[in-house]
């Protein structure tokens, strides 16, 4: 006697060996001795025999017509005999009863189980969804397979192209897409990126890392939509200097300038002159809500995404022969540095010239300081430089040997990247330094002093941040300072810049302290500007791989900061090189140039050899 029963989900026959009422001893086919509960039994035969049994009962279930089996039986529960008298038309036999049951297992999207063979046929609405969830899997299925073998043939599939921007920087764990780029790459032991490059997705590297910073800050792009237009003032008083900018010559939105007279009595008047966008950006207009959103000035080499469309910055900039709108902070200064005086106005400057560093230094630097010579302003630099210096003790934080690190210039022309350098701390940067020290902590302390709102740049043990507490600032060795000289680049110092001007008018300040729209200006800013400082960190990181490949430089000498951290020269990168020997800060090094990777940024540098000095 053979029996024909179910076991983990399928079917199996096997010989009695012993009928113990509620369960059988049983001999499968491959000699398996096992115990099977008399419940899990749906068939006990004499014959045929066990050999082909299975596979005649397969063959006939894999011929039974799913749609005319689900017609016959009804919409009520029923047995699986009765269904087989009903299909066959006669009492089935052995195989025909164990093939229809294989059948109605196999189908559970028209017959659903209710015990011991017992089905219920599904509901036509119920098979109607089902089938074509099936359906839809199916094709799902087979569009996966078609994505996978384009991918793996280095051809990116029609489709993709409307998904390459989540692809690329958000992938969709549960798309179709992302798991067939996945299961794609790792048999091509690829990354995705790497995979979608190799397809020719990613036809400019420069432009993945712009457009990944632009989906999470700039969603709507970095032009400016809609009517952005500002105006100045025409009633403001004119001062009566001859003020000089000094800027690189990439810069257009000038914030500063200087001017200085030598008074009748000996003593000087330095101005300081900051451009005065508060005048023309009112609150609660759409120029201040971009401003607000932007938050600051991004930059990068070759471009930068200003905070305010030229149209505003055209109209505030100090630009060279024009009076220009400006907060000023006018100081009169003793022969011997002393400052004696000191006050605020609002007012048009007139801009006698934007000088720049690349034209400037080689006339105003160390070596020229004092020898006399033939240029624009050299009087009254020298003098400001002497006065720079004064501040620089006053505040008692000189520091020695910052002029070793170099500042970076990138320019891109026609995909081509040159990288200049110009050491920091020259005459021209401790002048422009200390004036906008000098500026930012005064008018913090007058800020502080009649308890009006502001934002302040403080540090304390080591650790920078911006508050809306009158903070001192150890760091510049200043008991208050705040960013308020370049607010056409910066948002934090156009709000500081309105509590200023309404302070020197004599009018109620826009912002009152521990508001809720300062704190989170706060907030926001900190946030924007530290990414944005690492978008230029990381830009400057791509250009000067393009720059190693462009010249096909393979070896590159550089300074131990400490360990592993090496300082390479020529470029404004700080890497972990690989296998340097135990050596001092200070040691030159040379590093091979390994692997460089423009879609990653990751570069290899393992140690070659000492440098010399």
């Amino acid at each position: 006697m053979f029996v024909f029963f179910e076991e983990d989900g399928g079917f199996k026959v096997g010989t009695i060996l012993a009928d113990n009422t509620t369960s059988f001893q049983v001999e499968t086919l491959h000699g398996k001795r096992a115990k099977i509960k008399a419940g899990n039994v749906l068939l006990q035969f004499k014959e045929p025999a066990l050999t082909g049994f299975m596979e005649a009962a397969q063959a006939l279930s894999d011929g039974v017509d799913l749609n005319f089996l689900w017609e016959v039986s009804g919409s009520e529960e029923f047995e699986h005999q009765s269904l087989g008298r009903e299909y066959f038309g006669h009492v089935p036999n052995s195989v025909e009863t164990a093939g229809l049951l294989l059948r109605l297992h196999s189908a559970p999207m028209y017959f659903y189980k209710k015990g011991k063979g017992r089905y219920k046929a599904a509901p036509a609405d119920a098979l109607k969804s089902a089938l074509a969830s099936e359906e839809r899997k199916r094709l799902q299925a087979a569009l996966l397979a078609r994505y996978i073998e384009e991918l793996r043939s280095l051809h990116l599939p029609p489709e993709f192209q409307a998904h390459l921007p989540a692809l690329l920087y958000a992938p969709e764990k549960n798309a179709i897409e992302t798991k067939a780029l996945e299961q794609a790459a790792a048999a091509c032991n690829l990354s995705p990126l790497h995979l979608l490059a190799k397809c020719g997705a990613i036809p400019s590297t420069q432009d993945f890392h712009l457009q990944r910073f632009l989906r999470e800050w700039f969603p709507a792009g970095p032009g400016f939509a809609g009517d952005l237009t500002c105006t100045a003032p025409d009633d403001l008083p004119l001062a009566q200097v001859a003020a000089f900018s000094i800027d690189d010559e990439t810069t257009t939105e000038i914030d500063d300038a200087f001017s200085l007279l030598t008074l009748d009595n000996g003593d000087y008047q330095v101005g300081i002159h900051i451009a005065a966008p508060a005048l023309g950006i009112a609150l609660d207009t759409p120029l201040e809500a971009i401003a607000r959103q932007r938050l600051s000035t991004v930059y990068m080499p070759g471009q930068k995404i200003t905070m305010l469309p030229d149209s505003a910055v055209d109209v505030f900039t100090l630009k060279q022969g024009v009076a220009c709108p400006a907060l000023s902070l006018y100081l009169i200064i003793a022969p011997d540095f002393s400052i004696r005086t000191m006050e605020s106005r609002v007012e048009l400057v007139p801009i006698a010239a934007n000088l720049r560093h690349e034209q400037l230094e080689p006339l105003f630097n160390a070596e020229t300081i004092g020898q006399g010579g033939d240029y624009p302003y050299r009087v009254e630099l020298e003098w400001l430089w002497h006065f720079a210096n004064h501040l620089e003790v006053l505040r008692g934080v000189k520091e020695t040997g910052r002029s070793l690190i170099p500042e970076y210039s990138f320019k891109v022309i026609e995909d081509k990247v040159q990288i200049t350098h110009r050491m920091r701390g020259t005459p021209i940067d401790k002048v422009v330094a200390e004036m906008m020290i000098l500026a930012n902590s005064r008018w913090g302390d007058t800020l502080a002093e009649k308890q009006i709102a502001a934002i302040y740049r403080a540090q304390s043990t080591g650790k920078t941040r911006m508050t809306t507490e009158p903070l001192g600032h150890q760091g510049l060795g200043v008991a208050h300072y705040t960013w308020a000289s370049s607010p056409l680049r910066r948002y934090i110092d156009l709000v500081n810049q309105r509590q200023l001007i309404a302070l020197v008018r004599g009018e109620t300040p826009p912002y009152a302290i521990k508001t809720e729209e300062l704190e989170g200006a706060v907030f926001a800013f900190e946030q924007a500007y530290e990414a944005y400082n690492d978008f230029q960190r990381q830009m400057e990181k791509y250009w000067a791989l393009r720059y190693f490949q462009q010249e096909g430089i393979s070896e590159i000498s550089g300074t131990v900061i400490r360990e592993n951290l090496v300082r390479l020269d020529g470029v404004p990168l700080v890497i972990k090189a690989i296998a340097v020997p135990d050596c001092a800060p200070g040691t030159r090094v040379k590093l091979a140039l390994r692997d460089m990777d423009l879609l990653t940024l990751e570069l290899g540098c393992p140690f070659l050899s000492l440098a010399s000095a």
